[in-house]
Formats: structure tokens, C-alpha cells, sequence
């Protein structure tokens, strides 16, 4: 079975050292600003889209520019500091996004080839300790336990 190689790269661990060095350094910078939600948080946050962002944006120099129009109810100082934290961390969002995604475009591309190359190896090691190749057998017998296939489950009704 030929397998076709899309992805031909090493990275030097210096590289891996330096980005994660760099990463920790970004982390603990934004780190005494940034706060993790829960999962029920987060489900009920009502949330902006690039439309709503730039809402906010526009809205926030209005409100700036032309305070007699903000509402009495309205906390018009913590309007204009949550618009600005928001404006502050789109680029900082879009860069993570974009790393993020070609970090595990990457992983996923050589993840799916190293395991194809797996499968091959495994094939032939199977074959070989089939056949008594008294070197393959502790190989196989190793490696049988990472391939074994789990019994199906019945679904309940």
C-alpha cells in the first residue's frame, strides 16, 4: 500500500523551546487580565460576531463623543472600558485563532500520516509473528494491545 507524504518537515526542538517560551511569557502578560468562564457561563454570555464587534466599536466613540445621548441606566464608563477591552483583544484573538488553527492543521496532517505509516508497520509485524519470526512476536504482542478492536455495545433501549 503506498501512502502519499503531504507533509515533510522537522522542527528543531530550539524552535519548540523558543515558541513555548514565548507563549508562557503572552500568557502570563495578559494572565491578571483575562478571566475563564464556566461552561454555563459561557452558554449564557450573550455573544458578538464581527457584525456586533463593530457595533460595539462605533457605538463606543458615540458614546465618547456624544454623552448627552447615553441613557441614565446606562454605566456609560464601564461601556467604554469593556468596548475598549474588546477592541484591545480582537488582533490578539485573530493572531491565537490562526495559530491555533495551522498548529493543529499540522498535527493533524503529520498525526494522520505517522499513523498511517503505524497501521503498515503493525500489518507487517502481524504478518512476521504469524509466519514465527520469533523477533516480531514480542513487537506484535506489544503492539496488538494499542490495535485490539473493543466489543461493540449494543445501544440500550
Amino acid at each position: 500500500m503506498s501512502t502519499q507524504n503531504q507533509l515533510s518537515i522537522s522542527i528543531p526542538d530550539e524552535t519548540i523551546a523558543a515558541v513555548l517560551t514565548n507563549l508562557q511569557e503572552c500568557k502570563n502578560l495578559l494572565e491578571p487580565y483575562l478571566r475563564a468562564l464556566t461552561p454555563d457561563e459561557r452558554h449564557s454570555i450573550l455573544k458578538m460576531g464581527d457584525k456586533s464587534v463593530a457595533t460595539v466599536i462605533k457605538t463606543r466613540e458615540y458614546v465618547v463623543t456624544n454623552p448627552q445621548f447615553v441613557p441614565s441606566y446606562m454605566n456609560a464608563v464601564e461601556f467604554v472600558a469593556d468596548a475598549t477591552v474588546v477592541s484591545q483583544l480582537t488582533p490578539i484573538t485573530n493572531l491565537a485563532t490562526q495559530l491555533s488553527r495551522n498548529v493543529e492543521d499540522t498535527m493533524m496532517l503529520a498525526g494522520g500520516e505517522a499513523f498511517q505509516e503505524a497501521l503498515l508497520y503493525y500489518g507487517q509485524i502481524k504478518e512476521a509473528a504469524s509466519k514465527g519470526v520469533p523477533s516480531a512476536g514480542p513487537i506484535y504482542d506489544d503492539l496488538k494491545q494499542r490495535f485490539a478492536k473493543k466489543p461493540r455495545q449494543e445501544p440500550t433501549t
